[in-house]
């Protein structure tokens, strides 16, 4: 009786850990008869890392074949070292409160970093703020995509109001922006990159990419530059 309840016990753990497919996997494995077993009932502590190793792999799947395509920037859609030796991506919404908290994040890290190149994803999921990423991509196609970016954060809700007080902050030629926002081509960025975020499996901005490994949420400077610092020593 004792066996068969800290067998459920760990099978409910790896349920909620892995899902229920893996919990599934464990069980037709066989490994809840062995010294396996054994050995993480005796040492469950290697739970959460035999969790992060099932995500990395996970991640590694989605992005197998997309990621170059991840990396490369809309043209000018960038920050940092532009021949950095590691990318950091980030999918982002103007209307999104965690993405403008994570704006200083990214300058923290670019200033720390002297060889990361960040990559903007616009990815306008919240109502209204599709406008705001076409003339970002606008302001990004007359080379001034981070002063644009920039001060539509600092602005607050993206609103007609908000872009044009930050077009006109930074200079921007809104009658080419206008132009610009309503082609083709800013619509197809726009489609694209809503289906990268598809791909990997995003639910929400902010989103990153960097090393082969995808993270959701504001998850702070300190494991941002965990990742960068593993996609280094790759």
């Amino acid at each position: 009786m004792q066996t068969s309840i800290r067998t459920f016990a760990l099978t409910a753990t790896l349920s909620l850990i892995f899902g229920f497919s893996g919990a599934a996997i464990w069980s037709i494995s066989g490994l809840g008869h062995s010294n396996t077993r054994e050995y993480l009932l005796e040492n469950p502590e290697l739970l959460p890392e035999m969790a992060d190793r099932y995500q990395q792999q996970q991640s590694a799947k989605k992005m197998a074949g997309i990621e170059d395509q991840i990396e490369v920037p809309f043209p000018g859609a960038e920050f940092g070292n532009p021949n950095g030796s590691v990318t950091l991506v980030e999918f982002t919404d103007y209307a999104c409160g965690y993405c403008r908290m994570s704006e200083e994040h990214v300058a923290q890290l670019v200033k720390a970093n002297p060889d990361l190149r960040v990559v903007i994803r616009e990815w306008p999921i919240f109502e209204g703020s599709d406008k705001a990423a076409l003339v970002a991509l606008a302001a990004a196609k007359q080379g001034k995509y981070p002063a644009f970016h920039s001060a539509m954060f600092a602005k607050g809700t993206p609103s007609e109001a908000t872009i044009a007080a930050s077009a006109a902050e930074v200079g921007l030629d809104m009658e080419q922006a206008r132009e610009f926002a309503s082609s083709a081509e800013a619509q197809a960025e726009l489609a694209k990159n809503i289906e990268l975020a598809r791909q990997i499996g995003f639910g929400g901005t902010p989103s990153w990419v960097v090393g082969g490994q995808a993270f959701e949420g504001a998850i702070g400077v300190a494991a941002l530059q965990e990742a960068i610092d593993a996609a280094k020593a790759r």
